[in-house]
Formats: C-alpha cells, structure tokens, sequence
C-alpha cells in the first residue's frame, strides 16, 4: 500500500469520528488576532467603537504572504490590544462583543463557469482563505505559483494522521460536494488535469463518500488509498507516498509539479467562490478528558473555556493535565484557557494526569530507533547531541532544518530525551544566524 519511510503508529483514539458536527452558540466575546497565519499580521480597518456585521472585512493584509480578516460575529469592537495567541505569545488582537443577532454581510455568489482563474484567486484572496491543516499558509499565494513553475498536480489532503483529530474526517462525510467541488476550483486555477484525494485506508466510509461524489468526474479525479500511520499527512511524505516524487531539502512542492491543500480549505474555497462566504468559522475536533467530545463548527475567536464548558467541562479537573491545542503529536500545550480559536486550529485535546506523564531524560543508548522512524531521513540524536554539547559549528552539516518537528523521533526515544525541543532550538539559532 502506498505509504512513505519512517514514521510511527500511535493509538489512533479517534472515537469522535462517528459523532456528527454540532454547531456550537455564539461568543459572547471574540477575540480575533491578527496574526494568525504564515506571513505578515494583517492591519485593523476598523478602530473601538465600531459596530459590525458578520463577515465583514475587520483587517486586511498587508503584503503578498498575509491574509485578511473577517468578522465571525456581529456586535461592537470593544477593544483592540494585545492577547494571547495559540502558540504562546502576545498578539494585537480585534476583540468584538457579540450582538447575539449575527447579522451578516451580503454574500455575493459567483458562477465559476463564468470566472478566469486570476478571478477565483482573488475571490480566494479577498475571502482570508488559508491552510487549515494547521500551518495556516495563504492559500491564494499557493495557487499562484511562478510561471517557471510548471504544475501538473493537486494532491487533497484527507489522512488526519494526528491522534485524536476527527474533524476533517467529519467534513469528508458530512460536506462531501463541497469538497469535491472545492479541488475542482483549484484544479481550474492551476490548470491541471491530475487531481488525487488522498485518505488513509482507516477512513473507508470517506473513501466510498468520495467514489460515489466524484463519478462523473473520475477520469480526471483519483481516490488513494494510503496507509495509516502517521505523519501520512505531511506535505512532502503525502506527495512521496501518492506521486513517488520527492521534494528536494530546502525546496517546495511546486518544485516537483504538485499542490498540496487540506480537506477543510477545499470546503472553504467552496464555500468562498459559490457562496461568497468568507473565512470565519471552522470545525474542530474536541476529544479526551472532556465530559461530551465531539466535532463542533466554531465561530474563530471564539475562547477555549467557552468551547470546554459547551463539552460539558473537563471528566476531572486536577492539577496536571494538558490542554493541548491540536493534536498530542505536534499540538501546544496550552496555558489559559482565554486562547481563542485561530484559522489554523484543528483540534482541543484534553488529556488527564495520568495521561501526561513527564519522564526525565535519561542517556542516550545509541539504539537508533529515533533514526528509524524519522520520516525525513534525519539524525536526531545527533543534533540533540550536539546542541547539548554547544558544538554548534558541527549541527548544520545535519540538516536540522529539514526537521519538520512531527514528534515521532521523541515518541519512539526510549531514553525520552527532549529530542524534539532540541531539534528547535537547532533551527532557531540557524534561523537568527547565530551559528
């Protein structure tokens, strides 16, 4: 079956995925960064005081590699300040008290028989649309690659290899049209003719979805069949198991004649082309030590603490579980519960105390398993070694920053050593040329 070398095979542990998508009510308040997407912050166009509609451009973007912002509520912007972010850090943020009327823009539908792919692009820019599996990338930046970049294949990514992690399964069943009709758009943007939706063989119910979806369009539309294990969703371990093409280090996906999207932004392309619907809302899984997991649709803004109690709030509050926004893989372990919910956020994984042990590292035993599975052909005991011992001339030569930090090297440490923190701070000091 078609798959990659490396990786791992955690507990799946994704009982969410038969449980349909709940729509949750409202914010009362939301709080919207203006980062929250690779590239520049977008700027605010709207200042305290301000009454606005769902939908409504609140900050645009301010350069090629940003996105804009749209209301996920109606209501009064109450403040614009700094607030706390996902990953961890302070962020300039639009925080609107909701009206609870939702009242929403008019939405201009579009006939795409009738639009030139540089028109749909721009509908795509004007509506924020970015990567929602996670690295939030601009979207409309992804479809306009450079002319000497020729393209010839689209690559739908429907594996959700995290643990835990239903919600693109979710979308697969419930919004199936939408989807097909999303990579439709995207193949006619890039002007291709080979369009594969990639699904890892534990989601057959979505695999059968999709054949019956897409039957008129078969010659063109390819469903594959991969195998589960993770991280099969990673761009370049995907197009390595779909297209036996491998994307050089350093370089991209375009540069081996591929596009890779998610699930989740197909509906949205969707959504933003036919509907005129912009980006504000999203479906998230929320799974583990909560007292009702699920798959809700969430307005972004929207904070943790008033997602957890919709779920019922947590089976047992004690000190030392995680709240983890994400995935337990590559998820970041949270610290208040005030965090809002980002375009690029997938998932609230809630794990109790005995779940989330921390085991102090022990020495290295040279066993080599941490090589063995790294999906990237890396070494990471070497660079964690080597950033202990502060010989930092001697990390390049290993390629940290081929590292995509999927975790399965630290997974599978028996010594559980910090490889992967160790692998970051590798990176970082190469990124600020600091050795």
């Amino acid at each position: 079956m078609n798959s990659f070398v490396g990786g791992v095979h955690p507990p799946q542990s994704k009982y969410t995925s038969q449980i349909e998508t709940e729509e949750i009510p409202l914010p009362k308040k939301a709080v919207i960064p203006l980062a929250q997407h690779t590239g520049s912050p977008s700027k605010s166009i709207v200042k305290i005081g301000d009454l606005v509609k769902t939908g409504q451009l609140i900050a645009e973007a301010t350069g090629f590699i940003s996105a804009n912002l749209h209301s996920p509520v109606s209501g009064k912007v109450s403040d614009i300040s700094s607030r706390i972010h996902p990953c961890g850090y302070n962020f300039d943020s639009i925080i609107i008290d909701s009206d609870d009327k939702d009242e929403t823009v008019e939405f201009k539908k579009n006939n795409p028989e009738k639009l030139f792919p540089n028109e749909i692009v721009e509908i795509i820019k004007n509506a924020g649309i970015v990567g929602l599996g996670g690295a939030a990338f601009p979207t409309h930046v992804k479809l306009s690659p450079p002319k000497e970049k020729k393209i010839d294949s689209v690559i739908l990514n429907g594996c959700e290899c995290e643990p835990y992690l239903t919600c693109d399964h979710r979308v697969m069943l419930e919004e199936t049209e939408k989807v097909v009709g999303g990579l439709k758009l995207i193949m006619k943007v890039l002007d291709v003719k080979n369009g594969f939706i990639a699904i890892e063989d534990s989601k057959e119910d979505a695999i059968e979805r999709f054949r019956v979806q897409s039957s008129e369009f078969r010659e063109k539309l390819k469903i594959v069949k991969l195998k589960t294990k993770y991280p099969q969703g990673a761009e370049k371990q995907l197009i390595k198991a779909v297209l036996k093409r491998e994307v050089p280090s350093g370089k991209l996906p375009m540069d081996v004649g591929c596009v890779v999207q998610n699930i989740q932004t197909a509906k949205a392309i969707y959504e933003a082309v036919y509907e005129g619907k912009p980006l504000y809302e999203r479906v998230i899984t929320v799974a583990g030590s909560v007292k009702r997991p699920g798959n809700l649709k969430v307005r972004i803004g929207t904070s943790l603490s008033e997602i957890i109690d919709y779920c019922g709030g947590f089976v047992e509050d004690l000190p030392g579980q995680k709240v983890i926004a994400g995935g337990p893989m590559m998820g970041i372990t949270q610290f208040n519960l005030d965090v809002p919910v980002v375009k690029g956020f997938s998932g609230l994984v809630i794990l109790a105390q005995k779940e989330s042990k921390f085991y102090e590292p022990s020495n290295c035993i040279r066993c080599g398993k941490c090589i063995d599975v790294c999906p990237m052909g890396l070494v990471p005991t070497m660079i964690s070694r080597l950033i202990e011992k502060e010989r930092y001339e001697e990390v390049k030569s290993y390629s940290p920053l081929d590292c995509m930090e999927c975790g399965c090297c630290a997974y599978e440490c028996p010594a559980k050593i910090h490889l992967v923190q160790n692998i970051k701070l590798a990176k970082t000091l190469i990124q600020q040329k600091k050795i």
